[in-house]
């Protein structure tokens, strides 16, 4: 599934239009001459068509855009902040499963490696947000910080 935004949204399904209005590049001027109008600037569109593209929805290089085939779901939110929220929840779920792999019979696993499968693991999440999750996980009772005689560890909470 793919998650963007209204503003993402509302340029995508202009794409959509002008994609079977052109044969199959979709000059960026027709986008802006339709959607830069009012409150939505042409450095919001750039912005949005770089968005999209680094989603795979769309190609976009210079002046051109062109719309990608695909069968992926897509979800829309209302704003940035929406879209950052829904992705850390994702993100914390897959650390969640993440430690649940990690963790010995009594539901230890080592502060070191478990930050350490967290920053270089399959997720490769960076230090900001590796800790946001850890702490978030923390504040939901799901994981515990706790100091051994043989040094720091988390305890999986279940």
């Amino acid at each position: 599934m793919i998650t963007i935004t209204r503003k993402e949204e509302v340029v995508f399904n202009q794409i959509k239009i002008f994609d079977v209005e052109y044969d199959e590049e979709i000059p960026i001027s027709a986008l802006k001459k339709e959607l830069c109008t009012g409150s939505f600037h042409e450095y919001d569109l750039v912005q949005v068509l770089n968005s999209l593209s680094n989603k795979k929805l769309i190609e976009f290089n210079d002046s051109i855009i062109k719309l990608v085939s695909s069968d992926k779901e897509i979800n829309t939110v209302n704003s940035k902040k929406d879209l950052e929220e829904l992705e850390l929840n994702m993100k914390e779920k897959e650390s969640f499963e993440l430690i649940k792999t990690l963790v010995n019979e009594k539901n230890l696993v080592s502060k070191y490696i478990l930050e350490g499968n967290l920053l270089y693991g399959d997720l490769k999440l960076t230090n900001f947000r590796m800790y946001h999750i850890i702490l978030s996980l923390e504040n939901k009772g799901l994981l515990k910080h706790i100091h051994k005689s043989d040094g720091e560890y988390y305890l999986l909470v279940e």
